[in-house]
C-alpha cells in the first residue's frame, strides 16, 4: 500500500501514514471542461492535467497527489456547447478551501499545476493571498502561461512542428497528450486545421470576444499530425520542467 500516491485512492488511515513517513508535499492540477475542437473532448485539460500532476508527484518522490479541479473559467469558449465556466471569484475560493484542507492535515508544500491558460490569473492572484493565510504552508504554482506555451512548442519543434501547428489550444500538441491519455476519446478523423497564424496578438481579442472570433472550430493550431508517442514524450518533458522548477521553490 505504501507506494499509492492517490489521495482518492487511499483511506485516511493510509494518508496518516504517509505524512508520518514524512510525506509532506502535495500535488494537484487545475483543469477545465470546455471545448477542444470538434476532435478532442472536453475534458482535455483535465486529463492532460491529472497526468501531469500524478508524473509530478512520483518524480519528486516524496509526494502525494491530490484530486484535479476539473472546472475552470473558460468564459471565452462559452459559444460552444459543453462548455463549464467558473467565475475567477469562484475558482479561486474553491482552491482556498482546499489548499485550507491540504494544509491542516499537515502538508508543508502544496504544488498548484494549471493546466488550462484561462485559470492562469486566477490560481497566480489566489497564491498570492494563501502565501500570506497559510503560514505553515509552502504553496507553489506555475503560472507563467507565456513560458508553458513556449516550451511545449520546443518539445513540438524536436519534431519538426512549428508553433503555429503545436498550438495554443487543441493543436498538435495537446491532441498528442491526449492520445497517449485516453486515445480513445480522441477522433482524428474530425482533426481539421484552426488559426495558425500568431496567437500572441489576437490573445486580447480571444478574451474579450471568444475564440469563436478567431476560430469557428475552436482550434488554435493544427492537430493533424498529432501521435500518442510524442504526447508521452512531451508529458515526460512537461514534468521534469515542473519538477525542476518545485525544487527550486521548496529549497529556496
Amino acid at each position: 500500500m505504501a507506494n499509492k500516491i492517490r489521495l482518492s485512492e487511499m483511506s485516511w488511515v493510509e494518508t496518516q501514514k504517509a505524512l508520518e513517513r514524512g510525506v509532506n508535499t502535495v500535488v494537484f492540477a487545475v483543469g477545465s471542461n470546455e471545448q477542444h475542437g470538434p476532435h478532442l473532448p472536453t475534458s482535455t485539460d483535465s486529463l492532460i492535467g491529472e497526468a501531469l500532476a500524478y508524473k509530478v508527484a512520483k518524480k519528486l518522490g516524496n509526494a502525494l497527489q491530490a484530486p484535479t479541479i476539473n472546472v475552470g473559467c473558460s468564459q471565452h469558449h462559452m459559444a460552444f456547447p459543453g462548455t463549464i465556466s467558473l467565475k475567477p471569484e469562484t475558482l479561486k475560493g474553491l482552491i482556498r478551501d482546499y489548499c485550507t484542507s491540504l494544509a491542516k492535515h499537515g502538508f508543508n508544500n502544496i504544488v498548484i499545476l494549471p493546466s488550462h491558460g484561462g485559470n492562469f490569473d486566477a490560481v497566480r492572484e489566489v497564491v498570492e493571498e494563501l502565501r500570506q493565510s497559510l503560514r505553515d504552508a509552502n504553496v507553489i504554482a506555475y503560472t507563467d502561461l507565456e513560458g508553458l506555451l513556449g516550451f511545449l512548442a520546443q518539445f513540438s519543434l524536436k519534431h519538426g512542428i512549428p508553433a503555429s501547428e503545436s498550438g495554443a489550444h487543441a493543436g498538435e500538441s495537446e491532441t498528442s497528450m491526449v492520445l497517449a491519455i485516453r486515445k480513445d476519446l480522441v477522433n482524428m478523423e474530425l482533426a481539421k486545421e484552426g488559426f495558425v497564424g500568431k496567437f500572441e496578438d489576437k490573445i486580447d481579442l480571444v478574451l474579450s470576444q471568444g475564440i469563436k472570433a478567431l476560430t469557428k472550430i475552436g482550434v488554435i493550431g493544427d492537430p493533424r499530425k498529432a501521435k500518442a508517442e510524442k504526447g508521452e514524450e512531451y508529458l515526460e518533458l512537461w514534468a521534469e520542467k515542473m519538477v525542476h522548477f518545485i525544487q527550486k521553490q521548496i529549497s529556496s
